[in-house]
């Protein structure tokens, strides 16, 4: 059995909810359609220009990434453009790379220290999985989770009025917790084996943060609960249908 290592997974929100598996030693990857709980035919396949355009090259060199809806939008008006933040480093430069879903291209990348995400700089190289923690409840639009390496956490809060689309109207602040069973309930006893995590967003008040751990497991938790609602489960071809796929 492969055994899964060395590997980001982003979430993708535009049209049918997926989820993509960036396997940076072999510079491949693999799509996961939520709805069909499975990985089309096809994967996993080479990462090129024609894939993921001028990011391509870096994916080598891929941290984390997740989605946002309706955040900082390049329309004023629009109210559900969909973007892919993927977080690399170029030259040992923390860099990110904002991504259009709906166009499926590049918009722009540029450095972290640069972008409305610098507040995360300091630990940056900690950073293994980030999301969107959207509860749809008001006031939680801009919150966003970060696991780290180190079996800690963060919580980035833009405190931004409820669909807001502009972060720099907000006070960014950014608070650091432990990963405890009081933060993370279910998660403390497998936080050093963390490699990366990715949302189904699901339906408004259902959903999930898939956390993948060392050892071909991941625990399924639940975002609106703030709970774990699995312990550590094998990664198979019953639970991912062909994400083992070589």
């Amino acid at each position: 059995m492969p055994e899964l290592k060395n590997f980001v997974a982003v979430d993708w929100r535009s049209g049918k909810d997926r989820c993509y598996f960036f396997f940076k030693d072999s510079n491949t990857y693999t799509r996961f359609d939520m709805s069909d709980n499975k990985v089309p035919n096809g994967y996993p396949t080479l990462v090129n220009t024609t894939s993921w355009g001028s990011f391509h090259s870096h994916v080598k060199n891929l941290r984390f990434g997740f989605t946002t809806t309706d955040l900082l939008s390049e329309n004023q008006w629009s109210v559900d453009d969909d973007y892919l933040w993927l977080f690399y480093y170029d030259n040992f430069i923390p860099m990110v790379c904002k991504y259009d879903q709906d166009e499926d291209k590049v918009i722009r990348s540029y450095p972290v220290a640069d972008s409305e995400w610098r507040k995360i700089l300091p630990y940056f190289d900690r950073i293994v999985a980030g999301t969107w923690w959207r509860t749809y409840a008001p006031g939680i639009t801009g919150k966003f989770r970060f696991l780290l390496s180190d079996g800690n956490s963060l919580m980035l809060d833009w405190n931004l009025p409820q669909r807001m689309p502009n972060s720099n109207e907000g006070i960014h602040t950014l608070k650091w917790e432990a990963i405890t069973n009081k933060t993370w309930p279910g998660l403390e006893p497998y936080k050093d084996r963390i490699i990366t995590a990715v949302q189904n967003d699901g339906t408004l008040a259902d959903s999930r943060y898939y956390i993948f751990l060392t050892g071909n497991q991941y625990i399924r938790y639940n975002i609106q609960e703030n709970r774990a609602e699995t312990g550590p489960v094998d990664v198979n071809d019953e639970t991912w249908p062909g994400l083992l796929r070589d």
